[in-house]
């Protein structure tokens, strides 16, 4: 039975070099391509693949939230994420959204399908590098491993605790070197995440949970 795919980049090319690559296995069959992640979640609803390849940096819908959704909404579709991303941000929130494999752009063909068929198999798959840094997370102290609020991502962790510490935006956003408006949204996130309806209330979660 061919494994089931759909792919999602906002890259036309991209999207037609893994077509073009993936019509050569007899085994793989491409179902669907999204351009956003908005419409990877409702083209995961209509066909159901076995695997989804996942951009990160989309439009609309990020391919991270939009792994989550599918994730959450079909246990079965497997989620290997394709980008050119490889801080641990990006890896550990992907990891933690429920995907199954992590590769970088630039794979060769060969590396590309065998994580294909692994990830479909059911088995988690990373790129060399990724790998690496997967492994130096879990050679580390078991202290550092057990993070709060694994619903977050670690930029906003780190904002959370500038929170708990009695931070104003515009401090984290100069410590941080961001701007204010990206602060601003990342503070919305956090307590949409932590489900709380301010400020003041993500700071009571943050203390208790030892962050101040």
């Amino acid at each position: 039975m061919n494994v089931r795919v759909l792919i999602v980049d906002d890259h036309p090319l991209f999207r037609d070099g893994l077509r073009g690559l993936l019509e050569t296995a007899d085994d793989i069959e491409v179902v669907g391509e999204a351009a956003s992640g908005d419409e990877a979640v409702g083209l995961a609803r209509h066909f159901e693949p076995e695997v989804i390849l996942m951009d990160l940096n989309l439009p609309g819908l990020h391919g991270i939230e939009a792994t989550r959704q599918i994730t959450q909404d079909h246990p079965r579709i497997n989620v290997l994420v394709i980008t050119m991303f490889e801080d641990d941000e990006s890896v550990f929130s992907a990891l933690r959204a429920g995907a199954r494999g992590y590769l970088l752009k630039g794979a060769s063909h060969g590396e590309t399908l065998r994580a294909i068929r692994a990830v479909a198999n059911g088995e988690a798959i990373f790129g060399p590098s990724v790998a690496a840094r997967v492994m130096k997370y879990f050679a580390a102290p078991p202290g550092r491993q057990q993070l709060s609020f694994p619903e977050l991502t670690d930029r906003e962790r780190e904002i959370l605790e500038f929170i708990a510490h009695g931070s104003t935006n515009e401090t984290i956003a100069e410590a941080l070197v961001l701007s204010l408006k990206t602060v601003r949204n990342h503070v919305s996130n956090i307590c949409g995440k932590l489900q709380v309806a301010d400020r003041a209330q993500a700071v009571i979660r943050a203390r208790e949970a030892g962050l101040s």
